[in-house]
């Protein structure tokens, strides 16, 4: 019996050894792998918790705003709604074996709400994507009927794993004003065009990658690593472009081709003394915001892009060429074969048949037979290398996509005397109009070729200026002397019987070249007789100018000629550039405003606030209040409430100068509505922000 119950025992014992050992080796492994995990790869199974813990954001930041040079805005980004979906947490409690048809009826009813094809929406449901975009940049009344989807209202009709955020979208709020210079951009984000594309690096900013907690919902609960969210903005760009000469050059471009039936057209005005593009126009034009609806081939900005043959306004450097080399002089005479030239095999042809003809004669008739002789005066390589000094048959280094340098005949081998002759008056070689209107930008400020500048000012979101431009000379072209004696013959051009004179002014001496280019017929390859580019280009005032204007139209129907299409536009911009820079015509006694007395009339007391104000000293008449309007008076509307561009439109169409203070709505103006007031007339119009 005792040895039943020692063996019993012993057992007993074995087993609870056995038990025990292995419980010990249990333990030890436990211990072993603890110490793996947290002593040798503890460091990554801590980064590896931390990256399932946390997700990484891609913070869009905000794209830079573009200015013009006066501080309004051309282009700016604002928020716009935008739909994505969580197609997990949409199906998370949904079973396996109906999600097909829980995906379906789901698609049709958004599909629905948000004008979608329901097949692609069943097909983001069922891709259980935790993120995709499903309608961006939607509207108020599709916002809605997404929270009424997803409202715990809709009981067991709720929607789950939709969210409405904030995406930017880029505004242009003067619409197709520069559109061509500032192009667009994609919903992307992404520039497609334009200022938009060559400046995409500056303007986008940079895309921060940070660490941050979300819940179920997809909504930011904490992030780090950016103190300032400035700090990842695109910089802000400001033009030299001035808004105001932007719309009426673009205003009188479009009356233009539309009066003629050009097929296009451009305008370019600089101020020559530094290079400033003040207005870059380009017709037919297109809006930015609705880029969509536009043909992609009016996109183009035809000042910098279109090259054509300048024709007679050529004429203006090979004259150049001619004084600063010798072979002329500013009052010899020239023999203009009375019209009729004969080069190698080629017959030159007058419009005007003339016989004898001085230098100055030579650019007011346009005679294409002694611009040819002062060419071959001065040989292919001088007529080349003064037109190299002009700018021609390079790039103006614009920063704008797609433009051309131009083509001048090579240098490689010797021109024959055709082509010099040609060359000479502005066939056989191609320009584009920004490059036109520096070269005659540089006669305009004494010789110097400019560097035409486009981007004023870059400065960051927090206002640190980066870099500023500053008028930069590029080379010499000819002497002043040269200059001076040059803008006096082209003086003539508009005077008398000068093919320009429909360009004169009164009151301000204007110099300038007009031209009738035949264009080459693709089909045939000689030159047609029935297509042209008529252009004109200009300066004003001519004793100290301050603009330069060239205005090309592609291939006008009603009328073709230079100085019938051309020179008016000119006209037309000029007079109101002026009035707007506050230059007033010979003749014109400006007002003190220091005179006027502010006790007995306040609202004088306020226009001379609102000039000192805006830095603006218009050529200031004065106005009255209450009666019958004198001659040549009109009756000042009330402009309260307009947007600036409205009240610049109506403010044109008056014949008065608007002065702009700030930015937004008008609030007030001076002269006050009611008031008379004589044409061109200065008229401050003070904006303020919209509540």
């Amino acid at each position: 019996m005792n040895r039943i119950r020692t063996q019993a025992g012993y057992w007993v014992r074995a087993r609870i050894a056995l038990l025990c050992g292995m419980l010990a080796l249990g333990l030890g492994v436990v211990v072993a792998s603890g110490f793996q995990l947290t002593g040798v790869d503890g460091k990554a199974w801590r980064e590896m918790a931390e990256e399932q813990r946390q997700r990484r954001l891609h913070v869009s930041p905000k794209r830079g705003s573009i200015f013009d040079r006066n501080g309004s805005a051309l282009a700016v980004s604002v928020d716009v709604p935008s739909l994505s979906i969580d197609a997990l947490e949409m199906l998370s409690d949904v079973r396996p074996q109906n999600v097909p048809v829980v995906a379906r009826q789901t698609a049709n009813r958004i599909a629905q709400a948000l004008s979608l094809d329901p097949a692609q929406v069943e097909q983001r449901i069922l891709s259980k994507r935790r993120f995709a975009w499903l309608k961006r940049q939607i509207s108020l009344p599709e916002v809605e009927a997404v929270r009424q989807m997803t409202s715990a209202e809709a009981g067991d009709q709720q929607v789950h794993g939709l969210s409405v955020d904030g995406e930017a979208r880029r505004y242009y709020p003067a619409r197709s004003l520069a559109g061509s210079l500032l192009g667009f951009v994609a919903p992307d984000g992404m520039g497609k065009d334009g200022l938009e594309l060559s400046l995409q690096d500056e303007l986008s900013g940079r895309v921060e990658q940070l660490k941050g907690l979300r819940d179920r919902s997809g909504r930011l609960l904490f992030a780090d690593g950016i103190e300032d969210d400035r700090a990842l903005a695109g910089h802000d760009v400001q033009l030299t472009i001035d808004q105001g000469i932007q719309y009426i050059a673009e205003r009188e471009l479009a009356l233009a081709a539309q009066t003629f039936e050009a097929i296009g057209g451009s305008v370019v005005v600089v101020a020559p003394s530094t290079g400033e593009i003040l207005a870059i126009a380009s017709w037919p034009p297109y809006n930015p915001n609705d880029y969509r609806a536009s043909d992609p081939t009016t996109r183009r900005d035809r000042a910098l892009t279109d090259r054509f043959e300048p024709g007679s306004t050529m004429k203006i450097f090979t004259v150049a060429a001619g004084l600063a080399s010798g072979v002329i002089t500013p009052t010899q005479q020239l023999y203009c074969e009375k019209g009729r030239m004969q080069v190698d095999n080629i017959v030159l042809r007058d419009t005007h048949p003339s016989e004898w003809l001085t230098v100055s004669q030579v650019l007011a008739v346009s005679s294409n037979i002694c611009a040819a002789k002062i060419g071959l005066g001065l040989g292919g390589d001088k007529l080349y290398d003064a037109l190299r000094r002009f700018g021609f048959g390079e790039s103006t280094n614009l920063p704008v996509p797609g433009e051309s340098e131009g083509v001048l005949l090579p240098r490689k081998r010797p021109w024959v005397q055709v082509e010099t002759a040609a060359a000479a008056f502005g066939q056989g070689i191609t320009v584009t109009n920004t490059q036109l209107a520096m070269g005659v930008a540089a006669i305009a400020n004494g010789g110097n070729l400019m560097e035409p500048l486009l981007i004023k000012k870059v400065s960051t979101a927090t206002g640190e200026v980066l870099r500023e431009a500053v008028p930069k000379i590029r080379r010499r072209a000819v002497s002043p002397q040269v200059a001076r004696a040059l803008v006096e013959m082209l003086v003539a051009v508009t005077e008398g019987e000068g093919t320009g004179a429909a360009a004169a002014m009164e009151g301000f001496q204007v110099a300038g070249k007009t031209a009738t280019a035949q264009k080459v017929d693709p089909g045939t390859g000689r030159y047609s007789d029935d297509s042209f580019v008529a252009s004109f280009v200009g300066l004003v005032p001519a004793r100290k100018p301050e603009l330069v204007i060239s205005v090309t139209l592609d291939s006008p129907r009603v009328a073709h000629t230079g100085g019938s299409v051309a020179a008016p536009t000119f006209r037309r911009i000029a007079q109101f550039a002026l009035r707007y820079l506050g230059l007033v015509p010979q003749g014109t006694r400006e007002a003190d405003l220091n005179e006027l007395s502010h006790e007995a009339d306040p609202a004088r007391a306020t226009l001379s606030t609102l000039q000192q104000a805006s830095g603006a000293v218009p050529a200031v008449q004065e106005t009255h209040l209450g009666g019958t309007a004198a001659r040549g008076e009109i009756r000042i509307p009330d402009m309260t409430g307009l947007p600036a561009r409205e009240a610049l439109r109506q403010t044109a169409e008056l014949g008065m100068v608007p002065k702009i203070v700030g930015s937004g709505l008008v609030a007030r103006q001076q002269p006050a509505p009611g008031q008379f007031a004589p044409r061109g007339a200065a008229l401050v119009i003070e904006l303020e922000p919209a509540s």
